[in-house]
Parts: C-alpha cells; structure tokens; sequence
C-alpha cells in the first residue's frame, strides 16, 4: 500500500520558492501558479466554453494558492470569488491578490464543500473546478449545490482526471490517491449525476492528452532539480511525489484513466 504524499501541502506552503517556480515554468510553461493539470492555453479554451464577460462573477471550487483564479480575474475581466480547505493556499492566494492588485476583483475563503456552500440562491454566473472534482465526497449533493447557487442560464465548467477507462491494479489505485481523498468514477457517471441535480449537460469532451504531457513534464523538472526539492520536502515526500507523477503518466497515456472536462448549464 502506498504511503499518503503531502502533494498541496508542499506546493502551497512552498510556493515561493524558487525552486517550485522553476518547476511550474518547466512544468506548464505559463506559470500563473496552478498545481494541476490545467495549462494556460487549455484554461483560455475553457473561458471560451463559457463565454464569459466582464459583468460575470465566478465561483472557483478548489482554487488552491488562488493563481488560476487570478489568472481568470486578469483573463476575463469578471470578479472571482476563490474557496477551498487548505489554508496555506488561500493565504498564498490573499498576498498574490494584494500584489497583483487584484484585491477588489478576486476574494477567498475557508469553504468545506462537503457542506452547504456558504452562497445565497443565484450568486454566481459561473462555476469553474479544474481537476479537483475527483477530492470531493457525494459530487451529487454538490452539483445540487452548484445549481442552487448559480443565476439562471448560468454556466459549470469542470475537469474530473480520474475518470476510469481501462484496468487498473489496486496497487496503481492506491499510488494515484496517495495525495488525499480520492473517487474514482466510470463513464457516464458525471453526466448521470448532472442531470438528477438538474443541470443540463452541454458538452463532455476527453482532455487525456494534457494530463499525459503535464505529468511527464512535472516529474521531469522536480527529477532535474532533485537536491534542492528533498531540502524543502524532505527525501520521502520527494520520492511520493516522483512515483506518484510517474504512475499518472503511465496510467493516463495508456489510457486506463482518462480526464474530461464537462460543461453544464442551469435552465
């Protein structure tokens, strides 16, 4: 059994340093501070789904250190309100807001989703969650949640990258949740759960090819800068993490986990 690896906590708590910047550039090549898979081009494309316009306020789910969030804020024009339960990312996320004077545009808060979301009826124009979906328990509720909180007609754009389409060993399971609390859907579940919470799917559309390159480029730039990494994380996070991006490339470019992205709308 694998042992559990402080993915976000490493990343969130040292995200100034600059060996982690080194690895984001080298990872995504745009670095506007995500620890996903999500790449600056592929976001843009994703603002593009949702045509989104300047008078929108969005809801980021899972913003962690609040970069993507900031990065949409600048991007579309429209206000972002970030929530998540890691505290060192949302205090990351805050000082990144003061610096960028993004402030008025871009909030974050402490929201634990496996909760009511902390929202009134029709608050946001949109919904955004990149890779993040497969960390939250009862994604049904949630989605009921999303609904109940969006204005009508508005938009949810999420990832899920663990969506199951092959074979997969118990022990490659537990390598890819070693990172926290993990589900693992089969086809055609995100879209049942979607329309019982009463939103209408839109479009569903595999983005496999992104997780493939992201993992392998990740792991690639913390290898090249292994020395300085084992100082901030220490030897046996340093090698989790390795073996944990290694199993996500190997997993998702044989296809036995794919990752989607799903675009949903309220009536």
């Amino acid at each position: 059994m694998s042992q559990p690896v402080d993915l976000y906590g490493t990343a969130y708590g040292n995200f100034t340093a600059d060996a982690l910047s080194q690895v984001r550039r080298a990872t995504y090549g745009e670095d506007f501070g995500q620890s996903s898979w999500v790449t600056a081009d592929e976001y843009r494309r994703f603002f593009q789904l949702l045509d989104l316009k300047a008078s929108d306020h969005v809801l980021d789910v899972g913003c962690g250190s609040g970069g993507p969030a900031l990065f949409l804020a600048r991007e579309a024009g429209c206000q972002v309100t970030g929530i998540d339960v890691n505290e060192a990312g949302l205090r990351t996320g805050l000082a990144l807001a003061r610096q960028s004077g993004l402030e008025s545009r871009v909030q974050f808060q402490y929201a634990d989703v496996s909760e009511p979301l902390p929202f009134p009826e029709h608050s946001f124009d949109a919904i955004v969650c990149m890779d993040v979906m497969c960390h939250l328990p009862d994604r049904g509720r949630l989605f009921a949640e999303w609904r109940r909180v969006l204005r009508p007609h508005g938009r949810a754009l999420y990832t899920d990258p663990v969506v199951v389409t092959g074979l997969v060993s118990n022990a490659d399971l537990a390598t890819r949740s070693s990172t926290g609390y993990f589900e693992f859907a089969p086809p055609g579940v995100n879209e049942r759960l979607l329309q019982q919470a009463g939103l209408t799917l839109v479009l569903s559309r595999d983005v496999t090819d992104n997780e493939v390159e992201v993992s392998r480029r990740w792991h690639d730039a913390r290898q090249q800068r292994a020395e300085e990494l084992i100082g901030l994380e220490g030897a046996e996070t340093f090698a989790g993490v390795q073996q944990f991006l290694d199993t996500v490339h190997r997993l998702t470019r044989e296809r036995r986990l794919s990752r989607f992205v799903y675009l949903a709308r309220k009536q």
